[in-house]
């Protein structure tokens, strides 16, 4: 399926481990996708941009994602914050932080960090939208996979992960795909 992406979807799956990652989360997820495409200069990214979303909403929401665990154990009583706070107390700044593994390499045994070695895993949300890209891609009778299929497999419906985070901050997953489908047949 893969050889079939044009560099702008690559593009948006490489860019969607880099949020993943610089906002702390272990593994790639649909709405990750929707911010790579959101930053993206594609016609899914100026879609997402004409219909009012913005890039810091939608990122402090999938940020917030990656919280909800830290949620849970407040409701308990568990403040992670003051947990922190203590452990940086004892142990100096970033002592909760991991430290990134190196791996020896090649002939002469260079050292890279791990996050330039190691690969987010994809959640089955985000898998799943990669696969629907697939269909809307062959729906629209395109023969190959672009940023915008993406786009449109992340939304494939009102209930996915992506389109439910679009539908709360007021951007109607619906008009998305209208406007996009539109101007993708009109490209055609």
């Amino acid at each position: 399926m893969f050889e079939r992406f044009t560099q702008s979807a690559r593009d948006v799956v490489r860019e969607s481990r880099l949020h993943a990652r610089r906002l702390g989360h272990e593994q790639v997820r649909a709405e990750h996708l929707l911010l790579a495409v959101l930053s993206g200069d594609t016609q899914g990214g100026v879609v997402l941009r004409e219909l009012g979303l913005q890039y810091d909403a939608l990122e402090k929401e999938v940020g917030a994602l990656g919280h909800a665990d830290a949620a849970a154990l407040q409701s308990l009583g568990v403040d992670l914050d003051a947990i922190r706070a203590q452990a940086e107390a004892a142990f100096g700044p970033d002592a909760l932080r991991p430290r990134p593994a190196t791996r020896r390499r090649g002939l002469l045994r260079r050292r890279r960090p791990a996050e330039e070695r190691d690969h987010l895993p994809f959640t089955p949300g985000a898998k799943r939208a990669l696969e629907q890209s697939l269909r809307q891609a062959i729906a629209l009778k395109h023969r190959e996979i672009r940023a915008e299929h993406v786009l449109l497999g992340l939304l494939a419906t009102d209930g996915d992960p992506a389109a439910v985070v679009l539908a709360g901050l007021g951007v109607g997953p619906a008009a998305v795909r209208d406007c996009l489908t539109g101007r993708l047949s009109d490209a055609a």
